[in-house]
């Protein structure tokens, strides 16, 4: 979230530290990302969030230029990549004090919840799945290859009476 060691350290700067790291060196990368999230890589690129703007963005970890890649309707938090596909989650965002300052706040009552599709080479929304209620935010996104008829399942099955709460419908193939 930033370059500071100290407890919550990342709160006062939330709107303007974030950066990419490296690991082995503790170099940084690259610098004003908005609150940065689930960083991948991938064919020598580092894929990330720059959640608190809402971006699905592209880091080239030799010189740290950044292409933002799409520009999307939700606070950005999960990212899975697959093929020329890269899965986002995205979340409305919670209470004001924690996203006050950070660009997405601005557009708060737009915000939309749910698993968007983006084509990586043209940053265009292939497919887009939204939780138009009861679900608010998306803290991850995976890829089952090979898994038909995935299903979700309520946090306490039990209690539902083991219902599934969710599940892509058979296409009879």
């Amino acid at each position: 979230m930033s370059e500071t060691d100290g407890p919550q350290g990342w709160r006062p700067v939330k709107g303007t530290a974030g950066c990419l790291i490296s690991v082995p060196n503790g170099e940084v990368i690259t610098r004003g990302l908005v609150m940065p999230h689930s960083p991948r890589v991938d064919q020598d690129r580092v894929w990330l969030l720059d959640s608190g703007r809402g971006r699905l963005v592209q880091v080239d970890p030799r010189n740290g230029q950044m292409n933002v890649v799409a520009e999307l309707p939700g606070y950005t938090r999960g990212l899975a990549l697959y093929g020329s596909f890269a899965f986002v989650g995205l979340s409305k965002i919670r209470e004001t004090s924690t996203f006050g300052g950070v660009p997405i706040g601005e557009r708060r009552e737009q915000l939309k919840c749910g698993v968007t599709v983006i084509h990586r080479a043209t940053g265009q929304t292939v497919a887009f799945l939204e939780f138009q209620q009861g679900i608010d935010e998306i803290f991850d996104v995976q890829i089952l290859p090979g898994v038909r008829f995935p299903a979700v399942s309520g946090p306490f099955p039990q209690l539902d009476g083991g219902k599934t709460i969710w599940t892509v419908p058979n296409t009879g193939s």
